[in-house]
């Protein structure tokens, strides 16, 4: 049978039923009532005013280290979508491009291989302030930089930001959630992969009273590969949500999503989605994607939902993996045995359970910040019940 090109279109047409279309157009993106799929599980409430589409002029401070060759310049929301901005899928990332004013460009030249870590640092000053942000990073062919973006503060932030990655180029991204009980920060992470590129991108959540995380793939060509980490520790009252979609849109790509999570406290919260939609023309392509939570005390819930789409049989392998516990009984049983306490048992067997995970960050002062994080976490609740 020969395939015209109104078949092809068809294909091209296929969305999955967790991403909607992308378009710039709010009447696209109606406000959400909760009873939408995509929606579900967000305490639409506690959003305060982040869907409504009020302008606002206020801005995050910002504190840059930028090495030798890497630029951050202002442009036009006309320039970033010239330069290949990853529309809009969803309401509070096509009102960040509505209202944000512009946007902003960080710029890797092609073959630059850049030793140390660009550092943004995000503050905000009061949660009365709302905040919209237009990121676009633009990656030149063959590079490889690590970049670092690091919230803190108090707003409520919504920010769209897309990467765009040059083939055969080496990206190491990490996003902090790191804000004062109060914050609310709605984000979305549009990755786009060129041929043969590496991507690893980390999203790590501890602060904040509601934060909702996207982070999407799609691929520029054959060869590319998108490792997607993320870590989060959720407190009493707070609601950390973080959604994955990878569309393997070009043959011989990969994807390996690797998710975990900690709770405490009543009303502590987690969601995590995960979907990849394998389309027909990905042929030969690799993905996994696993998430894991651990339920430290009572009163907590997490959600867990991992997706798999696919249009072909002609892959290598595609799979998933969702688990969510207690502390392991054995583990504690094991280390009770040779003397440890309490104590120090749960405190070993929560480390244990993330240290791996933190170690496949790459930057140093970040693994090290992250350790030290998570022992403070403990030290809030579970280890002050033991004391």
């Amino acid at each position: 049978m020969t395939t015209t090109l109104t078949d092809a279109l068809e294909v091209e047409r296929v969305e999955s039923h967790l991403n909607p279309p992308a378009s710039y157009d709010l009447a696209d993106h109606p406000v959400p009532t909760g009873r939408e799929e995509v929606w579900r599980f967000t305490p639409l409430k506690r959003l305060r005013g982040l869907l409504d589409g009020e302008a606002s002029d206020t801005r995050l401070k910002w504190d840059t280290t930028l090495p030798a060759g890497v630029t951050l310049t202002e442009i036009s929301g006309e320039q970033a979508v010239e330069l290949g901005e990853l529309a809009p899928n969803e309401r509070p990332a096509a009102l960040a491009a509505a209202n944000a004013g512009g946007a902003l460009l960080l710029d890797v030249p092609a073959d630059a291989v850049v030793a140390e870590p660009v550092v943004i640092r995000l503050t905000g000053s009061s949660v009365d302030d709302l905040v919209w942000s237009r990121l676009v990073y633009r990656v030149g062919a063959h590079a490889e930089v690590t970049i670092v973006l690091v919230h803190s503060g108090s707003a409520r932030y919504s920010a769209i930001s897309s990467f765009l990655i040059g083939d055969g180029a080496q990206v190491n991204v990490l996003s902090l959630q790191d804000w004062d009980d109060d914050a609310v920060h709605l984000g979305r992470d549009a990755i786009r992969v060129g041929r043969d590129a590496y991507v690893k991108h980390t999203s790590i959540s501890f602060g904040g009273d509601l934060v909702r995380m996207h982070a999407n793939v799609e691929y520029a060509g054959p060869g590319g590969e998108a490792e997607l980490l993320g870590l989060y520790f959720a407190d009493e009252g707070q609601h950390l949500e973080h959604r994955l979609f990878a569309d393997h849109n070009a043959p011989k790509t990969k994807s390996n999503v690797v998710y975990k999570g900690a709770l405490q406290g009543q009303g502590a919260h987690t969601v995590w989605i995960g979907n990849v939609l394998i389309r027909k023309v990905a042929e030969g392509i690799e993905t996994y994607e696993e998430n894991r939570n651990l339920v430290l005390t009572d009163g907590c819930q997490a959600d867990s939902v991992p997706n798999l789409e696919i249009e072909t049989g002609e892959i290598e392998g595609a799979g998933h993996a969702s688990a969510t516990a207690r502390f392991d009984d054995e583990q504690l049983f094991y280390l009770r045995s040779r003397g440890v306490s309490e104590k120090e048992a749960q405190r070993l067997v929560v480390h244990g359970f993330f240290n791996d995970l933190i170690r496949k960050v790459g930057i140093p002062s970040i693994e090290e910040k992250l350790l030290e994080t998570v022992e403070t976490e403990l030290a809030k609740n579970v280890l002050k019940d033991l004391a």
